[in-house]
């Protein structure tokens, strides 16, 4: 795909249960296009449940764990 950064992360999320925090797994990445509305979307696995998450990134550096990022 691109060598630049991309605007969105994409993450699949796993609620556990009540009380319990959420697991939060990369599965790819989400880039403008240059000339019209929309994205382009590279994923290296599909969420088990359907669920996808995309968000922006954290500062350059930061990209661990999303836990209660939503």
């Amino acid at each position: 795909m691109s060598k630049k950064q991309p605007q969105l992360i994409a993450y699949t999320v796993k609620n556990r249960g009540k009380g319990q925090t959420a697991i939060w797994t990369k599965v790819g990445a989400a880039w403008a296009h240059a000339e019209k509305p929309g994205f382009s979307i590279e994923l290296d696995a599909f969420p088990v449940d359907g669920r996808l998450v995309l968000i922006e990134p954290k500062e350059a550096g930061s990209e661990s764990s999303e836990s209660g990022a939503e």
